[in-house]
């Protein structure tokens, strides 16, 4: 094994990677100027994804909501962390409001409703949503979810219809 010193600090790693280990990922835009690039999900709310990662179950997106009022109630079966980028928003069922520059962890088995209030004009939280996310009424009776593999198929319909193709979303697949 080679000696560390001041002279190897600023060498590479001199290894190849692991041949079956997947590749980076780098999205040099995240927030982009193409506006294609953001998925519909509902009337005035758009996810920007960033890393789907299928064979663990979770997904890295943007989550950006251009219109005030109830956005959504969930349960979620893993965690979740988010980064609050622009604006803010709150739970319902929490007196805590993140925003800008909030971290916030959501642990598995959290049921929310996320707001966005009335005087906040855009909002952008990076979340990393792990396992699935099951949308529910308030007495918490399933009306509908949403996991990695919904999110792909949302994407590759986006990216298709919009003219950038159903293949644009597997740059983010792993």
């Amino acid at each position: 094994m080679p000696a560390n010193n001041d002279d190897n600090k600023r060498m590479p790693y001199q290894y190849p990677r692991p041949e079956d280990a997947p590749l980076d990922i780098i999205v040099p835009q995240a927030i982009p100027d193409d506006e294609r690039v953001w998925v519909p999900q509902s009337e005035g709310v758009d996810f920007r994804p960033l890393c789907l990662h299928v064979s663990q179950g979770y997904w890295v997106s943007l989550l950006r909501v251009r219109k005030s009022g109830v956005l959504s109630r969930h349960r979620h079966s893993s965690p979740v962390h988010g980064m609050v980028l622009k604006g803010r928003w709150r739970y319902l069922e929490h007196e805590w409001v993140a925003t800008e520059g909030s971290y916030v962890y959501e642990p598995p088995g959290e049921t929310h409703t996320l707001v966005v209030d009335d005087d906040v004009d855009e909002m952008i939280t990076l979340f990393q949503v792990n396992g699935v996310m099951n949308y529910v009424d308030p007495w918490g009776n399933l009306t509908g979810f949403d996991d990695v593999f919904t999110k792909i198929d949302m994407c590759r319909k986006h990216y298709e219809a919009c003219g950038l193709g159903r293949e644009y979303v597997d740059q983010f697949i792993r």
